[in-house]
């Protein structure tokens, strides 16, 4: 009998070991990937086939200089999914990077987003990647953020066109799947004027997110505005520390909202609201691709926010180097982990 009794413990503890277990949390990132400026006709099989003994010692901090896309997107890869995010948001990948990562994550991902300059392919994308065993997709659309957000266009003066990717999610629990909204953009460099607006939009678009499911917000990407200095209208709107610009009408009333829903509804910066103990000692996002003894021009302008809405909490906060031990960078900036609960 008490052989009995041990093998079936036995089962049952093999069941519950090898039984999928579904996620109270998701691990999720926002990463500028630098754009492929260095582009080539090398397919990820032959970056692939091109990888030395792993036993073999690099050269090691043999130059830090800018790599191209095709030697750095294997370490864009490996950093991601060693980490076990099951949700991505990227910035500056054009269609070949996106196809590439696609490729390299495998059959279990999925991405949305479309190119900035025509709806379609053109230009850059801020596309959103999932895992599909965490996170099930129920609908996605894309706005720009300019003064005819319904189009592809650009803000006068800014240096680029951009746009904004909105997903909405279900999120595997044990205790029942759970629906988010995930907003992922990227604002422009040469812009104050048009990062307030983007921040504007975003917020207006956030709210009405908040108050229409019921559900947790969440926004990234790369602002290029720092959280503080004259540069940092953006944040101080999107945190509620500054009041909106005046946006495209059409926009604002498809995404209005009563007055009395959510009034001082903003989004929370998820750097501040982690466990100390849970937050990364790497502060700055962007970091160029320059050694790390010339620091002096490094900035923290990629966040992860939640909305004040709440329905979410964050157990742990990082920013990653991407310094490798032979010096390549996979990118100038780093990207940044939060680990969330919905």
């Amino acid at each position: 009998m008490w052989h009995l009794g041990f093998l079936s413990l036995l089962f049952v503890g093999i069941y519950v070991l090898q039984a999928p277990l579904l996620a109270a949390s998701m691990r999720a990132v926002t990463w500028n990937l630098r754009f492929d400026s260095q582009p080539n006709n090398i397919p990820v099989s032959q970056s692939l086939a091109s990888l030395g003994d792993p036993l073999q010692q690099p050269a090691f901090l043999n130059g830090s200089n800018e790599r191209p896309w095709s030697t750095r997107r294997l370490r864009v890869a490996e950093h991601l999914l060693s980490e076990g995010i099951v949700l991505a948001g990227f910035q500056e990948a054009l269609v070949r990077q996106v196809n590439d990562l696609a490729e390299l994550f495998g059959s279990e991902w999925s991405w949305i987003g479309v190119g900035r300059d025509d709806g379609v392919q053109a230009g850059e994308f801020s596309p959103i990647f999932y895992k599909r065993s965490a996170i099930t997709l129920l609908s996605n659309d894309s706005f720009w953020t300019s003064n005819t957000p319904f189009e592809p266009s650009r803000f006068p003066g800014a240096g680029s066109f951009r746009i904004c990717t909105v997903a909405h999610f279900t999120l595997a629990r044990e205790d029942g799947p759970r629906n988010f909204t995930f907003l992922n953009t990227h604002m422009d460099d040469q812009s104050d004027a048009q990062r307030r607006l983007a921040a504007s939009l975003l917020l207006t678009r956030a709210r009405f997110e908040a108050v229409t499911t019921g559900g947790p917000v969440l926004i990234s990407g790369d602002f290029n505005s720092p959280s503080t200095g004259v540069d940092s209208g953006a944040y101080s709107i999107i945190t509620g520390a500054a009041l909106p610009v005046a946006i495209n009408a059409t926009f604002a009333q498809r995404f209005s909202v009563p007055d009395d829903q959510l009034p001082d509804f903003k989004m929370i910066d998820l750097r501040g609201q982690a466990p100390r103990r849970a937050v990364s000692t790497n502060f700055a996002t962007f970091t160029g691709f320059t050694a790390p003894n010339d620091a002096s021009h490094w900035s923290r302008i990629d966040f992860i926010f939640g909305g004040s809405n709440l329905e979410w909490t964050v157990d742990a906060y990082k920013v990653d180097s991407v310094l490798a031990d032979d010096g390549a960078l996979a990118s100038d900036h780093r990207p940044v982990f939060a680990d969330i609960n919905i």
